[in-house]
Formats: structure tokens, sequence, C-alpha cells
């Protein structure tokens, strides 16, 4: 039997993120925000929702492309999409990153902490929205906020379980 997609399940770490910006709209509110690894849009259409000035989504899956732009219609909410992967690139011009479950493997994660790093050094507020991957980098977070929620897309059953927000910080010098 197939199965579908990962972007098509509400991820953990999305959710979270998603639930924390519903909850504290002042995080983007007025705000331009970068939702990345957007999947089907939950996290922008959640800041689009809270008030931000502006979103991005960023997202590489093609299918996810079109699935994300039905949900912002169907939110009547307007998203910009970038259809790249844009972690080897610049940070975009944005004041906020959600990054929603983009620590489930090696070598995506060796790929977005660079990505995250040059967001901080441009000024670019980052938060992380994460269920505790095996590859999340803990020493670099600071939690803001916990939410139970399942976890289908990573595997992990669906039965709730405790998802974390945290502020993504510089590392140590």
């Amino acid at each position: 039997e197939p199965q579908p997609p990962y972007w098509a399940y509400a991820w953990a770490g999305g959710a979270v993120l998603a639930r924390y910006v519903l909850d504290r709209p002042s995080t983007v509110a007025g705000r331009r925000v970068l939702d990345l690894g957007a999947g089907s849009g939950l996290v922008g259409i959640a800041a689009a929702r809270a008030g931000a000035r502006e979103v991005t989504a960023a997202e590489i899956d093609r299918n996810g492309i079109v699935a994300l732009r039905l949900n912002a219609e169907a939110n009547g909410v307007a998203i910009i999409i970038i259809g790249e992967d844009i972690s080897a690139g610049p940070p975009p011009s944005v004041d906020v990153v959600l990054a929603g479950d983009v620590f489930y493997g090696q070598a995506v994660a060796r790929r977005i902490v660079p990505f995250l790093d040059r967001c901080l050094a441009a000024g670019i507020e980052v938060l992380v929205g994460d269920p505790g991957r095996a590859w999340l980098p803990r020493r670099r977070l600071r939690l803001l906020g916990e939410y139970q929620v399942p976890d289908v897309g990573g595997n992990g059953g669906s039965a709730p379980k405790p998802s974390g927000v945290f502020a993504f910080l510089p590392s140590e010098p």
C-alpha cells in the first residue's frame, strides 16, 4: 500500500511552531517570516494568520509546493514560495526563520546549521520546532515552549509526545 508523502503530514516540529506563533502572535506580527522546509505550509499559514507582514516558504518537493499553494489559498493568506534548496545561499531578507523538523537526518542537519548560523549573523531570529530528533543541536537551543503533539510524520506513531519550540543560539566561540 503506497504511503502518503512526507509533506502530507503535520510533523511535530511544524505543529508546535504553528501553535506557538498562534498562541504568541507578537513572535511574528508585523515581521517578515521564512518558513524553512515548509512542507504543505502549516507554519507559514499560522504565521500569516498571526499577523506576519510577509511570509516566504521554502520547500523543495514539487508536489509539496502545489499543496502549499492550495493550502495558502484555502486559508486566504498570501505566501511567497521558493521552490528550491536555499540552505547553501545567503540568508533571505526576513526578520525571523521558523524551522520545523529540519533535524530529521544527519546530512540535512549538516546543511541547515551553517545556514541558520548565517541567518543569526545577519540579525535574523531563528526558532526551531522539534520533538527531540537525533540530529537536533541541543547545546545550541533554548526552550521557549512545549506542547504535546502527535508525530505521525517522523515514524514516531500518532501518540502525542512532548515537542518543543526553541530559540537557536549562536555557537560558542
